[in-house]
């Protein structure tokens, strides 16, 4: 069957920088859209990067743009989020999802928590 697994959430200061993976297992992982969400508590997931499948289109949320990178390869079936410069804002869950469509979901990870603090 279809498995996401994230990993490389944690603990990290204001300012500083983690690296999340997304290992995909049971799909021809380069035929699909691959995203990133995250939800914090007490508020609605959302979407804060997605990648198309060769990796050559890329989007983000507004609120992360500079700071975070998507990335992929499809040689490891994996997604990675390159998250720089972290706010206490970017506090959450962070979830993978794998879309035959660009505005696909059909499979979801985990989730990974992230959280900024001092």
């Amino acid at each position: 069957q279809v498995q996401l697994v994230e990993s490389g959430g944690g603990l990290v200061q204001p300012g500083g920088s983690l690296r999340l993976s997304c290992a995909a297992s049971g799909l021809s992982f380069s035929n699909y859209v691959m995203n990133w969400y995250r939800q914090a508590p007490g508020k609605e997931r959302e979407l804060v990067a997605r990648i198309n499948t060769y990796g050559g289109v890329t989007n983000y949320l507004a609120s992360v743009k500079g700071r975070f990178t998507i990335s992929r390869d499809n040689a490891k079936n994996t997604v990675y989020l390159q998250m720089n410069s972290l706010k206490p804002e970017d506090t959450a869950v962070y979830y993978c999802s794998a879309g035959r469509t660009w505005n696909g979901r059909d499979y979801w990870g985990q989730g990974t928590q992230v959280t900024v603090s001092s």
